[in-house]
C-alpha cells in the first residue's frame, strides 16, 4: 500500500536517530511504497478536495544519502492508504489549520494517524491534568502571582511554556533564584501567555524516560535521557545521553493505564515521559526514540508501528 508521511524538510531530518526515518524504512521493508508531504503543500479545493504535492521516495540504507526520490506529483489525501503526521511542533496557528485539513482528507476517505482532532485537542503538557494520580504538583496559569506562590510553595520548581519540544524554555526556578522574576516575565510575556509549573523531581539524575504506546501497546523498553553534567534538561536536543532500560513496574502501571484511552481516540503513536516516578508530558505530535531503543536492545518499535498501522488500515477498510 502507499503510505504518505507528513514530515519535516527532508534534507533537516537525520537518518541517524529520526524516527520518522525508521517508519519510512519500516514501511518499505514491509512491501509498502513511501511518500512525503511537506506541510505546505496541502491544500483544498471544491473539485478535487484535500491534496498535496507529494514525492515518491525509495529509502536507502546510508545514513547520509538515505532516499532517492523517484516521483512526485499532487494527489488526493484519501488515495493513499495512510497518511501518518509527523510534523514537528511548533504548534501554531499553521498547525491547527493543517489538522483542519487533514480532518477534511478524514471526511473524503482519508485514513490519517495520528488523528487530526485527537492532535489538535491534545495538550502534549496541559495532558497530564486528566491523570493528575500519576503527576507530581503542577500548575498551569498565566497569572504571575499565582506562579510565584506556587514557586513559594513547592520551594524547587521547572517552568516551561505549554509549546515548546526538545527542552526549549524549560527553567529549573528555587524560591531563592535571583532570576526567578525575570525568568517568569519572559515565560508568560507579561503575563500574557499560560505556562506550566511542576515540582522538581531529583530523580531527572536517573534519566528522563521516554516510553512508547503503539497502537494500544506498550513497548517493553524505555529510553531513559540522562542530562549532561550541569543540566536539569533530559531532553536529547539539549546533549542528553539515551540509555534504554527495561519498564519498571510503575512505569508498566502508568503506561497501561493510559494506553487504552489514547488509543480510543485514534493515537496509534504515542510517547510518555516519565521523571522517576511520575508521568510529565503526554507527547502525540512526533514522538521520537525509536532508533535509540532499536539500536540498544534490538525491538523494533518502527516495525511494530507499521504492522499496527495495517491492522487498523484493514479494519477501517
Amino acid at each position: 500500500m502507499r503510505i504518505a508521511f507528513v514530515v519535516d524538510p527532508l534534507p533537516s531530518l537525520r537518518a541517524y536517530k529520526d524516527t520518522s526515518i525508521a517508519l519510512m524504512r519500516a514501511a518499505q521493508a514491509s512491501g509498502h511504497a513511501v511518500w512525503t508531504i511537506q506541510q505546505e503543500a496541502i491544500h483544498w479545493s471544491p473539485l478535487h478536495g484535500v491534496c498535496a504535492e507529494a514525492v515518491h521516495l525509495e529509502m536507502l540504507a546510508d545514513d547520509k544519502d538515505w532516499y532517492v526520490e523517484v516521483d512526485r506529483h499532487v494527489v488526493r489525501l484519501r488515495d493513499f492508504r495512510a497518511v501518518l503526521m509527523r510534523k514537528d511542533p511548533p504548534f501554531d496557528v499553521e498547525y491547527v489549520t493543517t489538522t483542519w485539513l487533514l480532518e477534511r482528507a478524514e471526511a473524503e476517505g482519508a485514513r490519517v494517524f495520528n488523528r487530526p482532532r485527537a492532535l489538535r485537542d491534545h495538550s502534549e503538557k496541559l495532558s497530564v491534568a486528566e491523570f493528575a494520580q500519576f503527576s507530581v504538583p503542577t500548575l498551569v496559569a498565566r497569572d504571575p502571582l499565582l506562579i510565584h506562590a506556587f514557586v513559594d510553595l513547592e520551594r524547587d520548581t521547572v517552568l516551561k511554556p505549554l509549546d515548546g519540544m526538545g527542552g526549549s524554555e524549560v527553567f529549573r526556578v528555587s524560591h531563592d533564584d535571583p532570576n526567578r522574576n525575570v525568568i517568569v516575565e519572559t515565560l508568560t510575556r507579561h503575563g500574557t501567555r499560560t505556562i506550566m509549573a511542576q515540582r522538581y523531581i531529583p530523580e531527572i539524575v536517573d534519566g528522563d524516560k521516554r516510553i512508547l504506546i503503539v497502537g494500544g501497546e506498550v513497548v517493553p523498553y524505555c529510553l531513559a535521557r540522562i542530562p549532561k553534567a550541569g543540566e536539569t534538561r533530559g531532553n536529547l536536543a539539549a546533549g542528553g545521553t539515551g540509555v534504554a532500560r527495561e519498564l519498571s513496574a510503575r512505569d508498566r502501571e502508568i503506561a497501561s493505564t493510559l494506553a487504552p484511552v489514547l488509543a480510543a481516540r485514534g493515537l496509534l503513536l504515542v510517547g510518555l515521559d516519565l521523571i522517576g516516578d511520575w508521568l510529565t508530558e503526554i507527547n502525540v505530535t512526533s514522538p521520537t526514540c525509536m532508533v535509540e531503543i532499536a539500536e540498544q536492545t534490538g525491538f523494533d518499535a518502527a516495525e511494530m508501528l507499521i504492522a499496527a498501522l495495517e491492522r487498523q488500515c484493514a479494519a477501517r477498510a
